[in-house]
């Protein structure tokens, strides 16, 4: 096999743990470049887009990839598009990775949204949240850029592209985030409301327990939804299994091969 991993997330760096020397496997992990210091995973690495549809058609007919995973971030909604479309025109395997999404508890006050523009709406619907933490990485900032009346905690990895409101201050921070961390952000910046992704996982989770206690609401964008026939898998693990089963067998399975004459881990 090989297998082109669509990367960016923890997901996808154990992805490249798991694959990286596994027998007759190479794993190329691919990076958007859109963080400056990213944390790289093991193996081959390319980093920067491919220029579209074409650009990675072309790449994958090249490199001879018999497989590819979108574990991208949820919401690389465009990413996402094209390997669906790539992946069915030159006929390659192909399985997302997304880990579950959180769900609210019942003593959450979430306001659940479909879009970014949905988030800045709500947020001008309720003019008593007037101090915001704004969560969801350096994109999709300039869509809250005309809210002049509210002050906003910005925390990202690098500086948000585009415009920002006017009354911002810039948090450059990259998790894991503890509880006592953000139960300290939101108490030193008088936070009335957070504005999150449903990235899901543990890395950010900390925000939402420490918002519960507090009685903060959280104004959640829901995922874009994924295409009906795509297959998707919540781990690392159970993309190897899926991998692994859709490897194509050899005829003559070598001693301590498992089914089908796959190699296991």
């Amino acid at each position: 096999m090989h297998v082109l991993v669509l990367g960016g997330t923890s997901e996808a760096r154990q992805l490249a743990i798991k694959l990286d020397g596994l027998h007759g496997t190479t794993v190329t992990s691919s990076l958007a470049g859109r963080v400056a210091d990213p944390v790289l995973p093991v193996g081959e690495v390319r980093i920067g887009g491919f220029g579209g549809v074409d650009g990675l058609r072309e790449w994958i007919t090249e490199h001879e990839v018999t497989h590819v995973v979108d574990a991208t971030h949820p919401y690389a909604a465009t990413m996402t598009a094209h390997a669906v479309e790539v992946c069915t025109a030159v006929d390659v395997p192909l399985v997302l990775v997304r880990r579950a999404p959180w769900s609210p508890l019942a003593e959450d006050d979430w306001i659940t949204v479909p879009s970014m523009e949905a988030a800045a709406q709500a947020l001008t619907e309720r003019p008593a949240l007037a101090r915001v933490l704004l969560t969801i990485g350096r994109q999709g900032v300039h869509h809250f850029a005309s809210l002049d009346d509210r002050q906003f905690i910005v925390r990202c990895i690098d500086p948000p592209e585009g415009e920002v409101p006017a009354h911002s201050s810039i948090l450059e921070s990259r998790g894991p985030f503890d509880l006592e961390g953000e139960r300290e952000l939101l108490d030193e910046h008088r936070i009335d409301v957070v504005v999150s992704k449903n990235s899901g996982g543990k890395l950010t989770s900390a925000k939402l327990q420490a918002a519960r206690e507090r009685g903060i609401p959280v104004i959640m964008v829901e995922r874009p939804p994924v295409q009906d026939d795509v297959p998707v898998v919540p781990t690392a693990d159970k993309c190897v299994t899926w991998l692994l089963k859709r490897r194509t067998p050899r005829a003559a399975p070598d001693a301590g091969d498992g089914i089908d004459g796959v190699v296991t881990p």
